[in-house]
């Protein structure tokens, strides 16, 4: 499994198309953790000033119609096939937007 952070509005733009975040226009690959605590630590360090909900992307690596490589951390080259994400949680933050835990979003 795949981890890939983004806030909640990013993610909903365009529900009927593939995900494509604009880091992906502009470095040709979305970057992606191997595991919960490093979402954890991206969220920390890039999205603490972030608006509104926060969400971790749990991405199957199998079912991806894009390639992933691993240099060291896996990223996606392509777009995000919306069949290929198997679940979101939220990242929970605390009053100062520091990252502190991950929890089931439905």
């Amino acid at each position: 499994m795949l981890f890939h952070v983004v806030p909640l509005d990013d993610w909903l733009l365009a529900p009927d198309r593939p995900y494509a975040p604009r880091a992906l226009a502009e470095d040709g690959f979305i970057s992606c953790t191997p595991d919960e605590k490093q979402a954890l630590a991206v969220a920390d360090a890039r999205f603490r000033e972030a608006v509104g909900p926060l969400m971790a992307l749990m991405i199957d690596e199998r079912r991806l119609d894009a390639r992933v490589c691993w240099d060291p951390a896996p990223r996606i080259h392509g777009r995000v096939n919306r069949s290929a994400v198997a679940g979101m949680l939220e990242v929970r933050r605390d009053d100062e937007g520091r990252a502190v835990d991950l929890a089931l979003w439905s």
